[in-house]
């Protein structure tokens, strides 16, 4: 693992090698659905059923100001990309153990503080996948090893300048895009809530209490 605070300046990496390729045909359990909808219009849809246990996808906040963003190598595009910490659910596994797994496992930090904030879902049109948000804060240092050929490079990202992450060429995943957005709002109404709450304990003005 590598850390920088300097996100705006990505130094170029090398692609691994690709040293041989092999198409094959790898299926995944489906199912075929015979439907009748509202209109009486009938049809048959199909749809990948998920062979794990679903996985996670974490917001790791250093600050309150912002994000650990990483920097790995994507094999679908055969790429280096930006995103967030985020794994698969072990078997019995509780959803915010398994993010503070990955969270340590890909970054080198645990968190004290986890808030699941809502699930997201990938092509729901034809696949039942889906990915937990959670939110981490209080963070401490603790590397966990995990099944990563390479360290990941580690990111701080200015929640503020989420936007230009956005435009970023390297950061194209929408559900990291989607989690962002989500913990942004959910940070703002967090902060509202707690202005709210202190606005009962602020004493009136004398001139309003008569």
């Amino acid at each position: 693992m590598t850390t920088t605070s300097n996100a705006g300046l990505l130094a170029p990496k090398t692609l691994p090698t690709i040293e041989a390729r092999e198409c094959f045909v790898r299926e995944s359990p489906m199912e075929k659905l015979s439907l009748k909808f509202s209109n009486g219009a009938e049809r048959q849809f199909y749809r990948v059923i998920p062979n794990s246990n679903h996985a996670v996808i974490i917001i790791a906040m250093p600050d309150a100001n912002s994000v650990l963003i990483t920097r790995e190598y994507g094999c679908g595009f055969h790429r280096y990309e930006l995103g967030l910490p985020r794994g698969r659910i072990d078997e019995g596994e509780d959803v915010l153990v398994a993010a503070n797994r990955e969270l340590q496992e890909e970054t080198g930090f645990g968190a004290k503080r986890l808030n699941y904030l809502r699930t997201l879902s990938l092509a729901p049109t034809y696949m039942a996948h889906e990915i937990h948000v959670v939110l981490a804060r209080d963070l401490y240092p603790n590397q966990l090893e995990g099944d990563e050929p390479e360290p990941i490079d580690v990111l701080t990202w200015k929640l503020a300048e989420i936007e230009a992450l956005a435009l970023h060429p390297e950061f194209t995943e929408g559900r990291a895009m989607g989690a962002l957005l989500l913990a942004r709002a959910w940070l703002a109404a967090e902060r509202l809530a707690a202005e709210r709450t202190m606005e009962q304990f602020v004493p009136a003005p004398l001139e309003a209490r008569a």
